[in-house]
This record gives structure tokens, sequence and C-alpha cells, in this order.
């Protein structure tokens, strides 16, 4: 009984057979979702950089980003979907933003087909003093986003009213 319920603790209980064909076909369209995921978050971050109410961006795949060299030496066919920049107005800002978009959803995972936003300062960081949120590189302007597989297009616009909005 032990090493039975040991196992289903460490190793999950067995895939019905749709849970495992519908992990498989995952599995097999996963490079073609994360070439959309890079691409899509390339061509946001690219966007984001020229905005007026936009004060910084970190995305390695920018070439003002520190980290631009190693990141094509190693993710040379993509440099992720997940990346955070900085909303001119601080929290104020950050809360208004979060609260005008339309597309993107409001969540704290990542990861998804669906374009996601978070501010941290507002989020999961709010029980920390503003120094160490700041610390924990989640100041009070910064928005995380996971840029997902809808027209690249579509996420922009929507960013782009959001903004205009703040």
């Amino acid at each position: 009984m032990k090493a039975r319920m040991v196992g289903l603790r460490d190793y999950g209980s067995t895939l019905s057979p749709q849970s495992a064909w519908n992990l498989l076909q995952g599995v097999e369209t996963l490079p073609l979702r994360m070439e959309r995921h890079c691409s899509n978050a390339q061509t946001v971050a690219e966007w984001l950089e020229g905005h007026s109410k936009v004060s910084w961006v970190s995305y390695p795949g920018l070439k003002s980003n520190k980290f631009y060299d190693l990141a094509n030496k190693y993710l040379p066919r993509g440099k992720g979907a997940v990346f955070t920049f900085g909303v001119k107005g601080g929290y104020d800002a950050g809360v208004k933003l979060i609260d005008s978009v339309d597309l993107h959803s409001n969540l704290a995972n990542i990861g998804d087909t669906r374009s996601l936003i978070l501010h941290p300062a507002s989020t999961t960081h709010r029980q920390l003093t503003e120094e160490q949120r700041d610390g924990a590189g989640a100041s009070s302007d910064a928005i995380r986003l996971s840029v997902g597989i809808e027209d690249v297009n579509d996420i922009i616009a929507d960013l782009d009213q959001a903004l205009n909005q703040v």
C-alpha cells in the first residue's frame, strides 16, 4: 500500500487515454506555438520600446538589452515570450493599464497560448515594501507581459488603447 501511495504522490496517477492524446497533441505542436510566441514577443517588445508612455523594456531580443549578445548566442531561434516593461506614471499608471486592457488577461501564470499581463506591485508583490519590490525587480512601474499566439496586431492594438488611457 505504501509503495502505491508514494508513487501516486510523487509521480501522479496514470493518464487517461484522452489526457494522453491531448498531451501528445500539445507536445507535437509545441515548436509551432513557441515560434509564434517568440515572434510576437519580439514585435511587441520593439513596438513598446518606441511608445511614449513606456519608460523601459527588458527583453533580450532588443539591441538595447544588456543580454542581447548572449541571447543571440544561446537563444538563436527565439528569445522567449515573457518580459517586463515600465509604464510612465508609476504605480497608479500600472493599475490603470491593467484595468484598461481587453484582450490580455490579468493573471499571474505564464506560458498560456493567450496573452497575459500583470502588475506585480499591486498583486504578487503587494505585501512587500517599495524597497523590497525594487530589489525583487517588481518596481511600481513594472508590467509583466506573457505574449500569446494571437494575431500580433491585435495584441499591439490592445496595449496601445490601454496605454493611451494611462
